[in-house]
């Protein structure tokens, strides 16, 4: 497919990119629409693009990533807000949503708060975690400074050329296939004074990650989701330590059974960043929605 329109979607205070492939005309398939990982952002996703044809494709930059405002926030239940309005303002209903990661979790906020929005979700490694871990939410971690490692991240480079070969080789970015990790970096960066920098700010993505556990009604949502969900988990965690390697999945083994439509498939040859991984498989995954 060619490259994407973009456009600035004003909704809930601020701006938010949203790029656009192909046309919405009446009669076919459901515009399919792609929400992003923490820490990434909406044209992470043109490889997967690329491998599906010809069809109407959304995907927009959450709020803190690539060209969106960056605005603080609570409780991951207001991404899911953030989406809903998304999707309004842009006049479409009935959409195959495909969230990644903490996009996953957005999307099934998104689909209890809206039900017209959305037709089928496909959750790829979602951020939704088993319920014990909902249980020691404490809002008083966002109350001081980010704690996460991502916090420390580096925040600036020379050049999007000096960021892709300074982590081409580095677990996870080396699992990328080298078109993704280019668009990673190519559209991750914005440029500034002494170079380039990282769109989504290191202490933001660290605060995403410090509020996992935020939004404590995300399994009494999904009980209410009651259209045809799928839930592709990448490759299971087998000792504790694993849940700290970001390659392992972090859904709850038990997730699709809490949709009423829920269906779950294990791909434990591919890793949590499958999207850039395997853009093919993840291609294959929306077609068979």
């Amino acid at each position: 497919m060619s490259h994407p329109n973009s456009r600035s979607i004003a909704v809930n205070g601020m701006n938010f990119s949203v790029y656009e492939w192909g046309e919405q005309y009446q009669g076919q398939r459901p515009t399919v629409v792609l929400v992003h990982a923490t820490g990434f952002h909406a044209r992470c996703w043109d490889q997967v693009v690329a491998h599906l044809g010809e069809r109407h494709i959304i995907a927009l930059d959450q709020r803190g990533h690539g060209g969106s405002d960056t605005d603080n926030f609570n409780n991951w239940s207001e991404f899911g807000d953030d989406l809903v309005a998304v999707l309004n303002a842009l006049k479409l209903s009935q959409v195959e949503a495909v969230g990644h990661s903490m996009g996953g979790h957005a999307s099934v906020a998104a689909a209890a708060m809206d039900k017209a929005l959305f037709s089928k979700l496909l959750l790829i490694d979602p951020v939704i975690l088993e319920p014990g871990f909902y249980a020691m939410w404490d809002e008083n971690v966002l109350a001081g400074d980010p704690q996460h490692p991502a916090a420390r991240r580096r925040a600036e480079f020379a050049s999007r050329e000096e960021m892709f070969e300074r982590y081409r080789e580095r677990l996870p970015f080396s699992l990328f296939t080298e078109a993704a990790m280019r668009d990673y970096c190519q559209y991750g960066l914005v440029d500034c004074e002494e170079g380039v920098r990282l769109a989504c700010p290191p202490a933001f993505e660290a605060r995403i990650y410090d509020s996992a556990c935020s939004n404590q009604a995300i399994l009494e949502q999904a009980k209410d989701v009651d259209i045809p969900v799928t839930v592709a988990r990448s490759m299971q965690p087998k000792k504790p330590e694993d849940i700290m390697d970001f390659r392992y999945s972090p859904s709850w083994n038990q997730l699709a059974s809490q949709f009423p439509q829920g269906r779950d498939v294990v791909l434990e040859h591919l890793t949590h960043f499958m999207p850039m991984q395997d853009p093919a498989q993840v291609a294959q995954l929306i077609r068979d929605l």
